[in-house]
């Protein structure tokens, strides 16, 4: 029951080879109502001219319909870039989506919440239930919003308290209320920066790790880390302050809502498991991992001389089954060549180690057992989109005589530096060039003509990132970019992280692993035309309507005839839109949901 990924080109491939759409054997969508289905749009002349349909009855239910804080959006446009505006309103009668029995109809997440096909599994023993499986075709409905949601609180705030109402699951706060996780405190949840391994607060645990290992140097040697098993991601959160950015990984699982959590409060996050198909990431990406089992494929996506930060109860407890396992950690992180640079207890008792991956290819050379072999050719791609998990270690890119080279310039240096990758078509060129157009558009068009509140904005995604030109731009201001590369396009992820940011791969015919009303803005950028060659733009649209938050911002970066399709859909969502100097659409989420 379960769909095979949509085919697309090899990474690097031309738009125009992409298929025409989903693999016709896919299993049927997990969304009952046909309904939820609407017919593909038909533009309507005429209407009032205005950028946003008439308000519905329903819009009043919410408590925060109306956002104080947003700027107005003019209905004329920006720089008479609606002198053609004829009003049109695609023809789509939306509903909401219809799930099934075990699901939230407010944290609907279609490839994750596909239940037919998770039902139709033959294991669920190496967490097969908590991956990927599609639904086919994606569906084209709308996500319910929970009774009495409103705006998120804002950045800094939010990092330590968030609306009850917007994420409503109380189960964590009972189940970790013994570890300072998470409370519950009138209309909101209170995230005091405790932790199962955080006694003294995460605060103090991030201190503590950097006391031991001083050459961790936190925001300037390490910038990206990875957080496996993040619980409500307040090491992530705290690390902000330490200029470093976390992803947060943790899977949707009966621990509900940690990502949910995380987003909420404006802490980067990512839904995603290690379970039999490799992660989302590039090779050799994070400066740090951070928890986690130390299992190859954390080897894979830790860059050669990052360091791996485990504190579990094998390192300080002296039970027997945490001497077993501690007694397989040692087996394993000497089979991958990882070298033990510190184990220590803080005050509390808790303890931590901190290992290193090699720079360079002599250890795993002079082991008396190839085991696990390194990657060759024969291993497979080593793209990571649908892939199955490696059994071999990636070798190192470097000689044992250049070790010193494989580490990244310190932040902010790198930020600007281009690195190669290898990715043929990606050149310094290109990205002196993508870095030189979004600074300029970024400060004269986005910041000036946008009808959007910048400082209402904590939480932005870049649906097709290239070089991350357009998150580099934004980086002084309180904000974080999800980077997604898209698949069919030039593999560029590589380059991102080596500035110092942070994505992941993504295709954009599919939903994102993310529950919804978790963004702020979503920017599109010269994308739509050749994704609607393999997928329906109501399908699209109806997956950034699921990720966008009310009140929030939908930027599209395009040809005019893109624009001018797009616009009557998002219309059809009573978005408030208007057109800046024909090149960039802007859309307003607002409250309204369809009574059905």
């Amino acid at each position: 029951q379960q769909h095979s990924p949509t085919p697309v080109p090899t990474p690097g491939g031309s738009p125009d080879s992409q298929p025409n759409g989903p693999a016709a054997a896919a299993a049927k969508s997990d969304v009952k109502a046909d309904a939820s289905r609407p017919n593909a749009p038909a533009a309507v002349a005429g209407g009032s001219g205005t950028s946003t349909p008439s308000r519905t009855a329903d819009d009043s239910s919410h408590p925060a319909a109306v956002d104080a804080d947003a700027t107005a959006i003019d209905a004329a446009g920006v720089n008479g870039g609606e002198a053609e505006d004829d009003g049109a309103v695609a023809e789509v009668r939306w509903e909401t989506c219809k799930v099934r029995r075990g699901v939230s109809a407010t944290d609907y997440i279609p490839c994750l919440d596909n239940i037919r096909a998770i039902k139709a599994l033959r294991s669920r023993r190496h967490m097969e239930h908590r991956e990927r499986h599609c639904p086919a075709p994606p569906p084209r409905c709308l996500v319910r919003m929970p009774a009495g949601y409103r705006l998120p609180v804002p950045w800094p705030r939010s990092r330590d308290m968030i609306w009850y109402n917007n994420v409503p699951h109380p189960k964590l706060v009972e189940y970790k209320k013994d570890q300072n996780w998470v409370t519950k405190s009138g209309d909101y949840l209170v995230f005091p920066g405790g932790g199962t391994q955080f006694k003294d607060g995460v605060a103090r645990y991030i201190q503590f790790v950097e006391q031991i290992m001083p050459t961790i140097q936190w925001g300037t040697h390490t910038r990206t880390v990875l957080d496996v098993g993040c619980g409500v991601a307040s090491f992530g959160g705290y690390l902000l302050d330490r200029n470093v950015i976390t992803m947060s990984l943790a899977p949707k699982d009966e621990h509900e809502a940690q990502i949910q959590f995380a987003l909420e409060r404006g802490i980067p996050a990512f839904l995603g498991v290690i379970g039999t198909q490799k992660l989302p990431f590039p090779d050799n990406a994070f400066d740090v991992v951070h928890c986690g089992k130390p299992l190859l494929e954390l080897n894979r996506v830790l860059r050669p001389g990052g360091f791996f930060v485990w504190s579990a109860t094998p390192v300080y407890r002296k039970e027997q089954r945490d001497q077993d396992d501690w007694n397989a950690m040692v087996t394993l992180t000497k089979s991958m060549c990882w070298r033990t640079v510190v184990k220590s207890e803080d005050i509390n008792g808790i303890g931590v180690v901190i290992y290193q991956k090699p720079t360079s290819n002599s250890c795993y050379l002079e082991r008396k057992t190839n085991e696990p072999h390194l990657c060759s050719k024969k291993d497979g791609s080593r793209f990571p989109w649908y892939a199955p998990l490696d059994s071999c270690i990636l070798p190192s890119a470097v000689s044992s005589s250049d070790e010193t080279s494989n580490s990244p310039l310190l932040w902010p240096e790198r930020l600007i530096r281009y690195a190669s990758v290898p990715d043929d078509s990606a050149t310094i060129e290109k990205f002196d060039a993508d870095t030189k157009y979004w600074k300029q558009v970024i400060s004269e068009v986005c910041y000036n003509d946008f009808p959007v509140n910048w400082s209402s904005v904590r939480n932005v995604m870049d649906m097709n990132a290239g070089y991350g030109g357009f998150a580099a731009a934004l980086v002084d201001k309180p904000l974080w970019v999800m980077n997604v590369v898209p698949i069919g396009q030039s593999d560029t992820l590589p380059v991102i992280f080596s500035r110092g940011l942070i994505g992941v791969y993504h295709d954009w015919c599919e939903s994102f692993n993310t529950y919804p009303r978790t963004y702020d803005v979503l920017h599109m950028s010269d994308l739509l035309g050749s994704l609607t060659k393999r997928c329906d733009i109501l399908e699209v649209a109806a997956e950034i309507d699921r990720i966008l938050r009310p009140g929030r911002w939908l930027v599209l970066k395009d040809t005019m005839d893109m624009i001018k399709k797009m616009r009557p859909v998002l219309r059809s969502l009573h978005y408030e839109t208007v057109i800046v100097k024909r090149q960039f659409l802007v859309g307003k989420k607002t409250f309204w949901r369809p009574r059905r």
